[in-house]
């Protein structure tokens, strides 16, 4: 049986996936399963929108468009699919990923995505935020994910508790 892969990534560009180590990392460790593609809004329309369409029937549940510069990727998905789209906007180009981040967020009426923020640690919000959008119906899901939160609250604490021994406070 293979693992479902309930989360999708489309980029515009291979250049993209540095950007998006964190965000696969934070979903292994999880174990939520996902696809990566290469499919531009612009160089390969066709194929994206077709993507975006039939994802819902190949058992994806939440698509990430990742796209720089003034690209529209997510908000491409977004127009052919009733499936949430997160949108993640690359840092690049002159305007150094604010005129995605603009693309992104400012969608018309009835198509909405959710934008993140620019880069890096936005990419890694973004799968969290999608394993959250999954775990409201998947109590496994759910486990991990709280699991993962206590996880990161032990680690702020013994921090804490660190420079407090190391203050006197």
């Amino acid at each position: 049986m293979t693992t479902p892969r309930p989360i999708a990534f489309l980029l515009g560009s291979d250049s993209d996936l540095p950007v998006l180590e964190g965000a696969f990392s934070a979903l292994q460790e999880l174990g939520v399963g996902f696809h990566v593609r290469i499919l531009s809004a612009h160089r390969t329309p066709d194929e994206a929108a077709h993507f975006a369409r039939t994802a819902k029937d190949n058992g994806i549940q939440v698509l990430i468009g990742v796209a720089g510069m003034a690209a529209h990727l997510a908000g491409a998905l977004a127009a052919h699919s009733l499936l949430p789209v997160l949108g993640v906007p690359i840092d690049s180009g002159p305007l150094r990923g604010e005129d995605a981040l603009l693309s992104t967020a400012m969608m018309p009426p009835g198509i909405p995505v959710a934008a993140t923020g620019i880069g890096k640690a936005a990419a890694k919000n973004a799968a969290l935020l999608a394993v959250r959008i999954l775990a409201l119906n998947d109590p496994a899901i759910a486990s991990k994910l709280e699991a993962a939160r206590s996880a990161e609250r032990e680690k702020s604490l013994a921090k804490d508790r660190e420079v407090r021994a190391r203050f006197g406070c």
